[in-house]
């Protein structure tokens, strides 16, 4: 595969350009062009550039506002509602996670009910924005359907990720970042691409049979949910906490009212901050220090988020997929 080596500075300068001549204006392609940023300085490519045509393909088929301005409104004083305007999910996390800090630091606990978002991104940024306030963050999202319930052959279920930040003051935060299908389907198109293939029990092709080859997945398959019916589960709350208990889309729907511009559908987010220091009380970081520091020590451990940590420590220039760069620029000429 053909790279080319951009700095964190390029990259973001290569997606802030591209979405600005496609219909996005300053503030929301700096929100997303961070994201995008982010992304590939932690090794996330799943996330990163990639996904930069789809966004540019909502924009010029004007599912997407590329002008989006989220209003967060208080239900309750733990309760956010956050309309999103259309715009895409960096953007309101922009509006709606400094009005949730603010309801938790209050009330010890909060929910941020977003809607009416185009979400694509990962799921860390927002979870870990929270965790930098000494919060728990919990994060999910559905999205179109692409993976099959324990036991069926059709997708209904979104990879539905959930995404999981525990704060530690001074230190690094514990983050998970996942989603609830055996692989996220970018990494899946991402394998395709590149020639690889994929674990057996990622997903099945068309005709409902197991495969190793993701460009079979991609194209007509489904992704299978990791541990069989557990992860099926998961993926089922995931759709009611962020679909059901928010009032958007649940991914069959959101699948039903798309325009198929390949770009993200219109969607719903659910995000929970809690307050240790209000729900524990004093000591609760020392406390669960010793927890860390017995569960790294075994060894074979590695804690999540500090592979994606150490990655961003990083001031290299980031290895990126030379097609890729090349279908960019054409988006910012053609």
């Amino acid at each position: 595969m053909a790279t080319v080596n951009l700095t964190l500075d390029e990259i973001y300068d290569l997606a802030f350009s591209c979405l600005t001549q496609n219909g996005a204006d300053k503030i929301n392609a700096t929100a997303l062009a961070g994201t995008i940023m982010k992304a590939e300085r932690d090794g996330s490519h799943s996330h990163g550039l990639f996904r930069l045509p789809a966004y540019v393909a909502s924009l010029r088929s004007g599912k997407v506002n590329g002008k989006a301005r989220p209003i967060a409104t208080s239900a309750t004083p733990a309760v956010v509602r956050l309309h999103g305007d259309n715009g895409y999910a960096p953007v309101a996390h922009q509006v709606g996670i400094p009005a949730l800090i603010e309801a938790v630091k209050l009330t010890g606990i909060g929910v941020l009910a977003m809607t009416n978002v185009h979400h694509m991104a990962a799921l860390w940024p927002e979870v870990e924005a929270i965790a930098e306030h000494n919060l728990v963050g919990l994060a999910c999202t559905p999205y179109m359907p692409s993976m099959a319930p324990a036991g069926a052959t059709k997708a209904l279920f979104g990879t539905n990720p959930i995404a999981f930040a525990w704060p530690r003051p001074d230190k690094t935060p514990v983050v998970f970042d996942m989603a609830t299908a055996a692989m996220a389907m970018g990494e899946v198109q991402i394998a395709a691409r590149d020639g690889h293939s994929v674990p057996l029990g990622t997903g099945l092709d068309a005709d409902g049979q197991a495969t190793t080859d993701p460009s079979m997945i991609a194209k007509g398959g489904v992704l299978l949910p990791f541990g069989g019916h557990k992860g099926s589960a998961i993926a089922m709350m995931v759709e009611l906490l962020a679909a059901g208990l928010v009032n958007e889309n649940f991914s069959f729907e959101a699948k039903e009212g798309d325009n198929g511009d390949g770009g993200p559908p219109r969607g719903g987010q659910f995000i929970l901050a809690m307050s240790p220091e209000i729900i524990a009380g004093d000591g609760w970081a020392d406390h669960c220090d010793i927890f860390f520091d017995r569960m790294s020590g075994m060894d074979g451990v590695r804690m999540p988020g500090d592979r994606r940590h150490k990655n961003r420590l990083s001031t290299e220039p980031r290895k990126i997929n030379d097609a890729l760069i090349e279908k960019i620029r054409i988006l910012m000429t053609g």
